[in-house]
């Protein structure tokens, strides 16, 4: 039996089918299981409840568990983050030494100790020492950015190149970096189970090539045939370039603070112990990375995104479940549609991303550049697919928080707001043919402030509703006419 824990994250939900297809018996360890919804591996898996930083609900987890691998870290969920890891790396270290664990597998980040390193990678080294304390033999792999579709160092790459004909670039651009392949980091991930050798040991991981971060932009402006013109500025400091990548990037300033920090470190493998140790792993360079996340992203087959992880919004606060209760102001509005539940369902969880939200997207986009004013997660995330959604993912500036499969699509809001807000989509067949349409926005207050925001909005706010939830009545309608693919907006 082998735990996999941060298995809704970008790593662990990739790893857990492979665990599978090597023929292992998997349990993994989520705050919330509903967030498991829609994953093609769900029902192989056995399902622990429980949080690294809630030591209670960790025996039961590591019960009967041989390995386990901690993927887990809480980069950007607050400004202490390096002590919370730490503390949570213990409490994990302590409940697998007393369940009796044989090996923790831990995926870290390189750098030199001896230089000045970011908080960011000083954090990842740190808790793989926490994880050492606890006596339990640990194999820490050490690894530089991870070139996947989703990852969020490689998109961070490809969000700057895209998007600006002029880049403008720290200094540091020309440091120097050895990117890794995901499918690379898959490998050794789950090689280390049957290299009983690793145990005990840090084993630096990188590519066959060392880069600087200029370098990696100009391969991939080269894969994607654009033209760039590159600007080094020298007199810009993290913070500047942290607003700035934040407005030019999906990425929020909690999360890009920190990587930003961190391209001040040279990140390279300086050992042979991953050659000698897994002889049988060659790994690949990075344009040959570079063209297989391309491929992914064109085929929209993106498997897990660096969005998946709550922490890149919420914190460590779970996901809030919503129930009726005083309180909560709720909008509500019902149309008859003249198209089955499916055909309904098809339309709604299809929102979002580049097909927009069907009605003003102007007001959409509008809404989500005032987010990134105020430090938000902004409208760039997107979806992770163009026609499928699962529990968990992020939805332009919403999260996915329940799919009922032709039926019901509820969104959290994580723009902020002065509360907590939500959108819901209901399609259930009528009784005299064709299905009912209904669209609710519930929203949580927070003091005067939070009604103030809720009354004063509400004007535009129920027009795009009413708006909305007429297109949808009326793409349904045509899309039961027309069989077929949901046209883009």
């Amino acid at each position: 039996m082998i735990l996999v824990t941060g298995a809704t994250g970008y790593i662990g939900g990739r790893l857990v089918p492979r665990l599978l297809d090597a023929g292992y018996r998997v349990r993994v360890l989520v705050r919330d299981p509903s967030r498991l919804q829609g994953r093609e591996w769900l029902a192989q898996v056995e399902v622990a409840e429980g949080d690294v930083l809630r030591p209670e609900t960790l025996p039961a987890a590591l019960n009967g568990v041989t390995a386990a691998y901690y993927l887990v870290h809480s980069m950007g969920a607050a400004a202490d983050f390096t002590e919370r890891d730490v503390r949570a790396a213990r409490a994990f270290g302590n409940a697998a030494s007393a369940a009796q664990l044989k090996r923790i597998i831990y995926l870290g980040g390189l750098g030199d100790q001896a230089s000045n390193l970011s908080r960011h990678l000083r954090s990842r080294q740190e808790t793989g020492v926490a994880l050492r304390e606890s006596g339990v033999p640990v194999t820490e792999f050490r690894a530089a950015i991870v070139v996947g579709s989703g990852s969020i160092s490689f998109e961070l790459i490809r969000d700057l190149t895209e998007h600006m004909p002029v880049v403008f670039c720290p200094r540091w651009v020309e440091t120097r970096v050895q990117p890794i392949a995901i499918r690379d980091v898959q490998s050794y991930l789950l090689a280390a189970l049957t290299t009983p050798e690793s145990a005990g040991k840090i084993v630096e991981i990188g590519g066959t090539d060392v880069l600087t971060y200029h370098d990696m932009m100009i391969a991939y402006a080269r894969a994607r045939g654009l033209r760039r013109v590159w600007a080094v500025m020298s007199f810009l400091t993290p913070r500047m370039c942290a607003y700035w990548v934040h407005w030019m990037t999906p990425l929020p300033p909690m999360i890009v603070r920190p990587l930003i920090e961190g391209m001040m470190n040279e990140v390279i493998v300086r050992d042979d112990a991953a050659r000698k140790l897994f002889p049988q792993i060659q790994p690949i360079g990075y344009n040959t990375a570079l063209g297989l996340a391309l491929a992914r992203l064109e085929a929209g087959q993106v498997e897990t995104s660096w969005t998946d992880a709550l922490s890149t919004t919420l914190g460590d606060s779970a996901p809030v479940k919503l129930t009726e209760q005083e309180g909560i102001i709720v909008e509500q509005r019902t149309v008859r549609v003249a198209a089955t539940a499916h055909d309904v369902f098809s339309v709604f969880i299809g929102l979002g991303g580049a097909r927009g939200w069907l009605y003003a997207n102007w007001l959409w986009r509008l809404r989500g550049i005032l987010d990134r004013v105020i430090g938000g997660v902004g409208f760039r995330r997107g979806r992770r697919h163009p026609d499928e959604l699962h529990v968990g993912d992020a939805l332009d500036f919403w999260r996915v928080e329940v799919v009922e499969e032709d039926h019901l699509l509820r969104l959290r809001a994580e723009m902020r707001v002065p509360g907590s807000a939500w959108l819901q989509f209901e399609a259930d067949p009528h009784p005299d043919g064709g299905a009912l349409l209904t669209q609710t926005a519930f929203f949580t207050p927070k003091g005067l402030t939070g009604h103030i925001y809720w009354y004063f909005l509400y004007p535009i706010h129920g027009r795009i509703f009413r708006g909305m939830i007429r297109a949808i009545g009326r793409r349904a309608e045509r899309t039961a006419r027309t069989p077929g693919r949901m046209e883009a907006a």
